[in-house]
Formats: C-alpha cells, sequence, structure tokens
C-alpha cells in the first residue's frame, strides 16, 4: 500500500509525551558528553535532572522547556521570575523541531528571572488589540532568538 502525505507527517505529540521526550533528550545529551544525569521523579519540583561531573565534585539541578516546533520561544509561569540565588540551577530548553535534530538552549536560572520579569513587564505596558492595555496573567515567555544560548552547556559550570 503507498504511503501517503498525510500518513508520512508526523502526529503532534501531547503535552506530556513532549515534556518526557525533552528530559530524555538533555539528558541522553549530558551522558554523551561525560556527565552523570539522571531524572528526577515526577514530583521533584523545579529540578527535572540533577547533573554531576565525573568525579561527582560538582552538581547543577536542570529544568527542561521542550517544544515541539521549530523556535526559540518557551512558555513558563510566573514561578520563572523568582531567582533563588543558586548558581547550581540551569534551564535546558529544547526545540524537537518537528522530529528533525533537537536543539538546546542552557541559560542560568538567574537569567531567565531576568528575562521574563523584564520582558512581561514590557508586554504589560505595550497595548494590545484596539490600544487596550494587556490584563496581567501567569503566563510568561522566554527567547532565545540570537541562539546566544544555543549549545551552551559551558554554563552548567561543571
Amino acid at each position: 500500500m503507498p504511503t501517503t502525505t498525510k500518513s508520512r507527517r508526523r502526529s503532534r505529540l501531547s503535552t506530556t509525551l513532549s515534556g518526557i521526550a525533552g528530559e530524555y533528550l538533555v539528558a541522553a545529551e549530558l551522558s554523551r558528553r561525560g556527565y552523570v544525569a539522571s531524572l528526577t521523579l515526577r514530583n521533584t519540583r523545579g529540578i527535572d535532572i540533577l547533573v554531576s561531573n565525573a568525579d561527582a565534585t560538582r552538581s547543577v539541578g536542570v529544568q527542561v522547556k521542550t517544544r515541539q516546533d521549530r523556535g526559540t520561544e518557551w512558555v513558563l509561569t510566573k514561578k520563572a521570575e523568582e531567582d533563588s540565588g543558586a548558581k547550581n540551577l540551569c534551564y535546558v530548553f529544547v526545540s524537537l523541531n518537528n522530529g528533525a535534530e533537537p536543539s538546546f538552549h542552557v541559560v542560568p536560572r538567574a537569567v531567565v528571572a531576568r528575562f521574563v520579569k523584564t520582558s512581561h513587564q514590557r508586554w504589560l505596558r505595550t497595548p494590545g488589540r484596539r490600544g487596550r492595555l494587556h490584563v496581567d496573567n501567569p503566563m510568561r515567555k522566554f527567547a532565545d532568538p540570537e541562539n546566544k544560548y544555543r549549545g551552551a552547556w559551558r554554563l552548567l559550570g561543571l
């Protein structure tokens, strides 16, 4: 039976499967680079992967955020504005690129907190449709349009 264009198209993953795929891809990439990466249980708040160097003298907690398509913008919540001051916490933002090779953007937590806070404040001040101001909500966005953090694994500090 011939394959049609429609059947060759990848179906969209659920949000849960997309997130799980991102976590496993990040863990695999970290392992490939010689780090020890352990996925945490789903109820571990704010940390998806614990990572250490090979001799376990340094470690970092990683929060993974995944998008299915190509792009450099990810949706977060207001909680991302909080910077705990801990230097050993990072985000890894993953673009699954519609099934092509994924891309990874490694960003320190303090950078994410600063970005989402200032960009959200700017969005609130910018008039929306019909000149009305935006109404505050818990959604935030992080973006890396210049790919400044793409492949920046060195920022993990391991």
